[in-house]
């Protein structure tokens, strides 16, 4: 486990077995929540997941019982949904949409990593049963070569279940979908 880690975020359902997992670890990593999705349509959407992670954030003291300071979180990338439509304009079937998406939000996230000076980046899409696992594991560690920032890879989907109960135990926004308005149900 590296010593600093930027953790995109991509939902809150997500993000809660790995971070706490990572929590748990000792020596503990330093780790920065980086909230970055402009393929999440519609804006409402968007909020809601983001409301979503906030909460999660906060309820982390409750699960992490030596946790003392709320973990930061930045939720400062503006909501551009342009971005991922320009990214993808090109490839707009799955799954090279995909992993045009992947990439955009990796590269993003080691980018961020870089700039704060951390150690690597990771991301809780490697916890989703749901997502193009070996996309997003390509798209890492092309970013980390493009970058110099290390990917962290961890995959969690053994712990599925797991996530999903504790995600349940805390009320937490269950979206059924990506978010790509491609994939909108």
């Amino acid at each position: 486990m590296p010593p600093s880690l930027l953790v995109h975020v991509c939902c809150a359902p997500c993000a809660t077995l790995p971070v706490c997992s990572w929590l748990l670890r000792r020596p503990r990593p330093e780790l920065r929540l980086w909230f970055y999705n402009p393929n999440i349509q519609p804006a409402e959407e968007f909020r809601r997941r983001r409301d979503a992670v906030a909460f999660l954030v906060l309820e982390l003291k409750n699960l992490v019982p030596d946790l003392t300071t709320p973990l930061p979180v930045d939720f400062s990338p503006p909501y551009e949904p342009s971005e991922f439509l320009a990214a993808v304009a090109e490839t707009p079937q799955a799954p090279d949409r995909c992993r045009a998406c992947c990439r955009l939000r990796l590269r993003a996230a080691a980018i961020e990593a870089k700039a704060l000076g951390l150690a690597a980046f990771t991301t809780t899409l490697l916890y989703s049963r749901r997502q193009r696992h070996g996309i997003i594991k390509e798209e890492g560690f092309r970013a980390a070569v493009e970058t110099g920032v290390e990917f962290h890879y961890e995959d969690f989907r053994d712990k599925w279940r797991e996530g999903v109960e504790l995600g349940r135990r805390l009320s937490l926004y269950r979206q059924r979908w990506c978010g790509c308005v491609y994939e909108a149900r």
